[in-house]
C-alpha cells in the first residue's frame, strides 16, 4: 500500500488551482462515506510513478492529510489535452464492508514454461482487466494468471483463476475467456504462375515476334491474292483481248 501525503486547500478559484498546478501540486477531492468532501491536493513527483501504472484506479492508497490517514481508492484521473499531464484526481474513502465493482487489470506469469509458445504459438489476449465486485477491504491489486503447461489451443477462462474470498465478477451467466494460446500465423507470398514467371524472363521477344508473324501472314495473303489457280498473275490472266468489230457496211 503507498502513502501520500495530502494538504488541505480552502481556496477554490480558477487563479488559486492553476498557482496550485505550477507550483507541481494536483488539486484532488475525497469523498464517500458520512464524512464530507474534502478539497486536498497532492504533489505531483510523490504521485508520478502510480499513476501511470495500469492498476492506478484500483490500488489502494492510504492519504496522510495533515496527520489524520485515510484509505482511499482512486476512482477518476482528469488530464490536460495538450500535456497529458494530469490536472485533478477523485478519490473515494474505503468503507469497511461496502463492495466495489472495479475493473482489475490481469497479470500473465511463467510465459518460458509454456510449451505453446515454446513452439511459436501465440497468446491472444481476449480481456486485459475483468471488472470484479469485491469489499472494500480486500481489493486485489491484479488477476494473475499462470501459463506454465499451457499448450497451443489452451483457452484461459475466468474459471481457471483462483480469485480472492467474496471477489466474484459481474458477469456470472458464462464461463468467460480471458486468453488462449493460438497457433502461429505465417503468410506467404502467392507464388508466380509459370506463365507470367516466361514472360518476364523474356521480356519482349514474345510481343517482336508475334509483330514479325503478322507482317509474313499479310505478305502471304497478299501474294495468294494475286496468283489463280495455275499460278498465274490474276490480273494479267483475267484480261481479255479487244473484241474485232465488224466491218461497217458502205
Amino acid at each position: 500500500m503507498s502513502n501520500l501525503k495530502a494538504i488541505k486547500r480552502d481556496n477554490t478559484s480558477t487563479g488559486s488551482t492553476n498557482k496550485l498546478r505550477a507550483s507541481g501540486f494536483i488539486p484532488a477531492i475525497l469523498y464517500g462515506g458520512k464524512n464530507p468532501n474534502q478539497k486536498i491536493s497532492i504533489e505531483k513527483k510523490a504521485i508520478r510513478e502510480i499513476i501511470n501504472s495500469d492498476n492506478f484506479l484500483s490500488k489502494v492508497l492510504e492519504l496522510d492529510i495533515d496527520g489524520k490517514k485515510e484509505k482511499v481508492l482512486p476512482r477518476d484521473v482528469a488530464y490536460n489535452v495538450i500535456s497529458e499531464e494530469p490536472i485533478h484526481i477523485d478519490f473515494m474513502r474505503i468503507v469497511t464492508g461496502k463492495k466495489i465493482v472495479l475493473e482489475i487489470p490481469v497479470k500473465f506469469i511463467n510465459h518460458p514454461d509454456s510449451p505453446g509458445l515454446k513452439k511459436g504459438g501465440v497468446l491472444n489476449i481476449v480481456r486485459r482487466a475483468v471488472e470484479l465486485k469485491c469489499p472494500a477491504e480486500n481489493i486485489p491489486s491484479d488477476i494473475t494468471i499462470d501459463l506454465k503447461g499451457t499448450d497451443i489451443g489452451t483457452s484461459l477462462k475466468i474459471s481457471s483463476v483462483k480469485l480472492p474470498d467474496n471477489v466474484l465478477p459481474t458477469i456470472t451467466d458464462r464461463d468467460f475467456v480471458i486468453a488462449t494460446v493460438a497457433a502461429p500465423t505465417i503468410i506467404k507470398e502467392p507464388e508466380k504462375p509459370a506463365e507470367e514467371v516466361a514472360e518476364g524472363t523474356e521480356g519482349e521477344t514474345p510481343t517482336e515476334g508475334a509483330e514479325a508473324a503478322t507482317k509474313d501472314g499479310d505478305a502471304a495473303k497478299k501474294d495468294e491474292k494475286g496468283k489463280d489457280a495455275t499460278g498465274g498473275d490474276k490480273k494479267t490472266d483475267d484480261k481479255k483481248p479487244p473484241e474485232k468489230k465488224p466491218p461497217e457496211k458502205k
